[in-house]
């Protein structure tokens, strides 16, 4: 491993990679800023732009620094403006946003900026020391292990919900996985709930339906309550852009957790940042005090910090079973396969040994890509922040223009638009109406994923046996029963006890 370690290092400390680093972070930064061009998109158009490169080498190191550039910057948009136009950086937005109305829009950006370093690097760090030792583990997971994971994922839905919207929160869950049914099934290549549109034989955008959910309610909100716009026009201010020590002893324990838990979703393929994002947010919220639980969702720097560190050391994750196996982790390292394939390059357990090269300098490459990213972005954080500078009267129209470009961009189609107005009013509706969205975007991206494992599993095993037949199957639906059923037990004493003391008055 030392001698790989040496030679990925003389590699990535070439002039011309140092500057594919460069290049792919800068590039992947302004690009995840934007809602709706996330890092699929722009690797599909860079991918010619890496193969006339040559190099395999500076070809995956550019693409690489892309991808955890596109998340690293992806936590702008979702904090300034509510439009998280990656998945892995939905969770972002629900205590960043907060912050950012609150008037610390730069100390949200610093939190981000920090804890994405934080995680990227020890998922550089676990990367270099693990990955062989990891690729077997990932190999011990089948449909049925991602079938239960999936329903971990969504059990997180206690997580966001307040005191006495369990029942909301789930309700919100089933409506997401009811949508994410609609299209080509995983049994039949039938299209189904289509009502007769071709446009929607592909099922729903998951660009189109964030937006939806998050970014035009947003602007719709603005406008039906003017005098929200008013009481907020004293957080346009920039100011309180670092962290105290006290808030930076909170979220150091947070950020050590999440990096490694994220790190180990990230080696599952098939798992990726969006759900890495989701379990770290569910996970702190679960484990922190009663007092805690109350700020999350509403500004807590805890609730900022865990998904930043989960979805970008996920993100270092995912390239252990992309180089090792040849498996992706998730879509974009699916089209990162396209690429290497196109580059001659084949992903697997004998990539270490005939192109170490290519796999050491890689992983030393992400570990640059992120001192890099802290170095180019903590000095833009006020500038980036000025962005609520904008009177609100004016921010409207950007956020409308930057919602409709991201859901038409995302699959050039004019339908989309009309999708996206529609399920922004009802969301606007639903919001006034004091549901949680977060639990539908949730259900959306998990339930397919849940769907075409748990048809592959009852496939495999003639019925639902799988659930019995593989003990890490159930040890995984045991863990979702406990993450649904712990926040409704612990509501449950603490009535009993405020019960007892009234009693006892």
């Amino acid at each position: 491993m030392l001698e790989g370690i040496l030679i990925g290092l003389s590699t990535a400390f070439s002039v011309t990679n140092l500057l594919m680093v460069v290049g792919g972070c800068l590039i992947g930064t302004f690009i995840g800023m934007l809602p709706g061009l996330g890092p699929m998109s722009i690797i599909a158009i860079m991918i010619p732009v890496a193969i006339s490169i040559g190099d395999p080498s500076a070809a995956l190191i550019l693409l690489a620094g892309v991808y955890y550039g596109a998340i690293f910057g992806g936590s702008t948009s979702s904090i300034l403006i509510n439009a998280p136009g990656v998945a892995s950086t939905v969770a972002t937005s629900f205590d960043g946003y907060p912050l950012a109305r609150q008037g610390k829009a730069g100390k949200a950006l610093t939190v981000a900026a920090i804890s994405s370093f934080a995680g990227g690097s020890i998922g550089a760090v676990l990367l270099m020391i693990f990955a062989p030792a990891l690729a077997t583990v990932a190999l011990l997971f089948h449909s049925a292990e991602y079938f239960a994971l999936m329903v971990v994922g969504l059990s997180a839905i206690a997580a966001f919900a307040g005191t006495g919207q369990v029942i909301k929160a789930l309700l919100m869950t089933i409506l997401g996985v009811i949508m994410a049914t609609v299209g080509e099934g995983a049994l039949f290549n039938m299209p189904r709930f289509t009502m007769g549109m071709m446009d929607l034989q592909s099922g729903f955008g998951f660009i189109t339906l964030a937006m939806a959910m998050f970014a035009l309610p947003e602007a719709l909100y603005l406008v039906l309550d003017p005098n929200r716009s008013k009481t907020e026009s004293g957080s346009n201010e920039i100011k309180d852009l670092r962290i105290t020590k006290e808030e930076a002893k909170a979220i150091a324990p947070v950020i050590g957790r999440q990096s490694i838990q994220g790190f180990l979703i990230g080696v599952l393929p098939g798992a990726g940042a969006t759900i890495a994002s989701f379990l770290g947010y569910a996970v702190e919220r679960n484990i922190a005090t009663k007092e805690e639980q109350e700020q999350f969702g509403k500004g807590s720097v805890k609730g900022l910090a865990a998904p930043e560190s989960a979805n970008n050391a996920a993100c270092t994750g995912s390239f252990v079973p992309l180089l090792t196996l040849g498996i992706p982790g998730s879509g974009t390292t699916a089209i990162l396969l396209g690429a290497l394939i196109a580059l001659n390059v084949s992903p697997g357990p004998r990539l270490m040994v005939d192109q170490p090269e290519i796999f050491w300098a890689v992983i030393i490459s992400m570990y640059l890509g992120n001192v890099i990213l802290l170095i180019l972005n903590l000095p833009l954080i006020p500038y980036i922040a000025k962005i609520l500078a904008v009177p609100r009267n004016f921010l409207i129209p950007f956020i409308l223009f930057f919602t409709l470009m991201g859901a038409y961009i995302g699959q050039n189609n004019s339908t989309e638009l009309l999708i996206l107005v529609g399920f922004g009013i009802c969301a606007t509706v639903l919001r006034f109406a004091d549901y949680p969205l977060a639990p539908l975007l949730i259900g959306f991206i998990l339930g397919r994923m849940l769907e075409d494992n748990f048809s592959r599993s009852m496939q495999l095993y003639d019925g639902i046996g799988f659930i019995f037949a593989r003990p890490m199957t159930m040890g995984l639906l045991i863990l979702a029963v406990i993450l649904v059923v712990l926040p409704s037990y612990r509501a449950r004493r603490a009535r009993a006890r405020a019960e007892g003391v009234a009693d006892g008055d």
